[in-house]
């Protein structure tokens, strides 16, 4: 039986912090228009004002219905929430992109009501989060099995990798280890969903 690892540890909180403290980009890798600061806080639960609040409510109701398909092999908008400041989610969006997807990147001070209103875990949570088709997509998970979730279509609420790991996509570099990519469904049970190994 799959062991789940433990989701957290120091150094993965030492890298959500400098991804808050990085250099402040759009969606499209541009500066950002107000350039201030972002808060990775998962345990924060406090709201940002009415944008938040209203971002959270499109997050239900993109959740709720499923985009319409233009042909069998086309892929479904993805609707990705991040902090201005947040340059891997950005690498991340790139990655998207070149797989296929058409990417709707929005930033926000605070996503924490995003992830709330979206029913991620705190335990679960990472840099960035994305509704797509129906799912909740965490962090930085691999574009092919933000695929296979599409084509599977499980049971869940969605799929996530936890904070922010060396070697997956968008966080490139030196030290890449293996992670995993966890499911987790309504009644809160998390299951491995993949292994993945960036060195390979």
């Amino acid at each position: 039986m799959t062991q789940l690892r433990p989701l957290f540890s120091f150094p993965l909180l030492i890298l959500v912090a400098a991804c808050a403290t990085g250099e402040a980009r759009d969606a499209d890798g541009g500066q950002a228009s107000d350039g201030a600061p972002a808060s990775h806080d998962a345990h924060a639960l406090h709201a940002s004002g009415d944008v938040a609040a209203g971002a959270a409510g499109e997050a239900t109701a993109t959740l709720a219905a499923s985009p319409a398909r233009t042909g069998a092999e086309a892929l479904p908008r993805a609707l990705v929430y991040k902090t201005p400041s947040c340059g891997c989610c950005t690498l991340w969006v790139d990655h998207m992109r070149e797989a296929g997807f058409e990417v709707d990147a929005r930033n926000l001070n605070d996503i924490i009501p995003i992830k709330i209103d979206a029913g991620v875990p705190p335990r679960m949570s990472s840099c960035h989060t994305t509704l797509i088709d129906g799912y909740v997509v965490e962090g930085h998970i691999p574009a092919e099995h933000v695929k296979r979730l599409l084509e599977e279509r499980p049971d869940v609420v969605g799929i996530a990798v936890p904070g922010m790991p060396i070697g997956s996509p968008g966080m490139e570099g030196i030290g890449a280890r293996p992670y995993q990519v966890l499911s987790w469904d309504r009644a809160g049970n998390v299951e491995v969903y993949a292994e993945v190994d960036p060195r390979r």
